[in-house]
């Protein structure tokens, strides 16, 4: 879809004002992308069908609000729009530059600062989007019973009805269930990015890291740690920074290839069975 539909052109000409320049943007895989010019201003838009997603701009918009308490920088959010057929995100249009000598450093002392951001309970208000499978944020004041009841059996449940895994996989599954609690370490309750790779931190114009594209709840910060490494892409000097400001305790190794079973499982439904081996790999290094 290279254009803008109808109803939301309308509805940004009385939220913005005359468009004088779309232009389509690539990089997005579930929603449509592009930057608007007018007279005096430049922004970025998302957008999809209604119904498709129902309210996933909503909830991201909420997301990114959430981070914007942290110091990392985080796309301002200027509005968003439930409509009949379609919805749409807008946000200020960050235009990238070649990343900053002390870009990694910037980025793992403000994660750890944000990772500093608590909360009572595990989880949070409302639910959200992981990708486009909706997220059970439902609250919850024990880590490893939110990890396994919101995180990781719904994703089995839905491997199996999809035919996407075996009665033995998630047998192991469970068995993996058992070991848990002697398995992870208990933190407070972190403010986390929730899908943490390399795609979802862009560069702003003084060559400094921003995070777009947030899951955003609340859970145990090694669950951000451990997304950074599941599809590279973060420098050695993001982690010395990470540490030094917010050390972890030892066998992060092997927490993190725990973690990472929770993207690994969307990206079995989203995509398909290539994913299949890295999730038995994990499971059979614990079973």
């Amino acid at each position: 879809m290279a254009y803008l539909p109808d109803e939301i052109q309308q509805w940004l000409n009385t939220r913005i004002g005359t468009i004088d320049s779309f232009q389509t943007v690539g990089g997005g895989c579930i929603n449509y992308t592009g930057s608007i010019n007018t007279k005096n201003h430049s922004y970025f838009i998302k957008w999809n069908k209604a119904k498709e997603f129902p309210q996933i701009f909503n909830k991201e918009a909420q997301g990114l609000n959430l981070l914007n308490q942290g110091i990392l920088r985080i796309p301002q959010v200027i509005d968003h729009y439930d409509g009949d057929e379609f919805s749409c995100l807008l946000l200020e249009n960050i235009q990238p530059a070649p990343k900053s000598i002390d870009y990694w450093q910037i980025l793992g002392e403000g994660l750890a600062h944000q990772h500093k951001i608590t909360s009572k309970k595990y989880g949070l208000s409302h639910n959200n989007y992981a990708g486009s499978l909706l997220q059970d944020n439902s609250e919850s004041e024990d880590w490893i019973e939110f990890f396994i009841s919101n995180r990781l059996k719904p994703q089995v449940k839905l491997a199996r009805e999809k035919g996407l895994m075996d009665e033995q996989v998630s047998k192991k599954f469970e068995q993996l269930y058992k070991q848990l609690d002697s398995l992870l370490e208990i933190g407070p309750p972190a403010l986390l990015h929730g899908d943490l790779w390399s795609g979802n931190v862009m560069v702003d114009e003084k060559g400094r890291p921003v995070l777009i594209d947030p899951a955003v709840y609340y859970g145990n910060r090694e669950v951000d740690l451990a997304m950074t490494k599941l599809f590279g892409g973060f420098d050695t000097s993001f982690y010395e920074a990470y540490l030094s400001t917010y050390p972890t305790s030892g066998g992060l190794d092997a927490r993190i290839d725990i973690y990472n079973l929770y993207p690994l499982l969307i990206h079995l439904n989203l995509f398909g069975r290539g994913y299949i081996n890295q999730i038995l790999f994990t499971l059979e290094r614990f079973n």
